[in-house]
């Protein structure tokens, strides 16, 4: 058994766990340390902000010790003795409830951009294909539902998104919930999967495509249909765990500009798992100003429809 840390990041309960960062003062972004004996924070400043590449702030309780002289034996202040507490099991949503979010008539934003972008035929094949349904919880907001190989729905992510842009909505705040949290599920145990890895039943020997955000794997999988394209959902997301049912499988990595060497850097520890590389199409193809947007390959290749059916005109 691994030893248990003394000193760990908040468990994500709700927006309430998540805080001002002091660095880029984002709201809701920064993640205090816990002291697990006292159950109490460690230090206002001491923690991690999720926006990894436009801020990076991480303060550890190791800095915040040396930085205040603060001398404690180390076995002491980062360890405890385990406690032999078993795992929670992975709460699942019931089977009822993703067949009518995706039957729903109520507007859905993501569905009309994608029909902007081609037609309602394909945009409601994509839907269907990759289990994408409709919450009320926002005027015309969209539910990316999370199902296993094994068909268990894990949850829903609720986004909402600019009908005509495709963007999603972070103004006045940042449009993102979760179906557990929405219908109040007590001690509910979610442990994401990727988004899409249902599809991986289709074919056993078919390459896979990895990406950070849904919108892309789904879009992506029209023009590059050689792929299953899964969406790993955060760029931290990207992990062994939930790697291991790519296992023995071809997997290109198409991670977002300026998260080339975050990504290209894990394949190390996932080599043992699956044929791992990382596409350099975005690193060559973009320009500086697209690089400095932070563009991802949805973005690319929208771009490249847009300039043919303007050449076509």
């Amino acid at each position: 058994m691994q030893d248990n840390y003394r000193y760990i990041l908040e468990p994500y309960d709700g927006m309430k766990s998540r805080y001002h960062c002091p660095n880029c003062n984002k709201r809701g972004v920064f993640t205090k340390y816990i002291d697990t004996e006292t159950n109490e924070h460690l230090n206002d400043a001491t923690g991690s902000c999720s926006r990894l590449i436009k801020c990076g702030y991480h303060y550890t309780p190791k800095d915040f010790f040396q930085d205040n002289n603060i001398s404690i034996n180390n076995e002491v202040t980062t360890r405890f003795k385990p406690k032999p507490t078993p795992k929670p099991k992975t709460s699942f949503i019931n089977v009822e409830v993703m067949p009518k979010s995706k039957a729903s008539k109520k507007p859905n934003y993501f569905i009309d951009f994608l029909a902007h972008l081609w037609d309602y035929e394909i945009a409601c094949y994509l839907a269907d294909k990759y289990n994408i349904g409709t919450s009320k919880h926002w005027q015309g907001s969209t539910v990316f539902w999370q199902v296993d190989t094994k068909d268990n729905v894990r949850s829903g992510k609720i986004m909402l998104y600019n009908p005509t842009t495709g963007k999603r909505i972070k103004e006045p705040y940042n449009h993102i919930n979760w179906v557990h949290k929405v219908l109040k599920l007590d001690s509910f145990n979610l442990e994401q999967c990727y988004f899409g890895e249902h599809l991986l039943n289709e074919d056993e020997n078919k390459p896979v495509a990895l990406v950070e955000s849904e919108k892309t794997a789904v879009i992506s999988s029209v023009y590059l249909p050689e792929f299953i394209w899964l969406a790993v959902g955060s760029v931290n997301n990207l992990n062994e765990a939930k790697t291991r049912v790519l296992k023995g499988r071809n997997v290109v990595l198409f991670p977002d500009l300026k998260c080339y060497d975050l990504w290209n850097n894990k394949i190390p520890q996932l080599t043992k798992l699956a044929n791992f590389r990382t596409s350099t199409l975005l690193e060559t193809k973009a320009t500086e100003s697209e690089k400095k947007q932070g563009w991802d390959l949805a973005d690319y290749l929208i771009a490249i429809q847009k300039e043919e059916r303007i050449a076509r005109a």
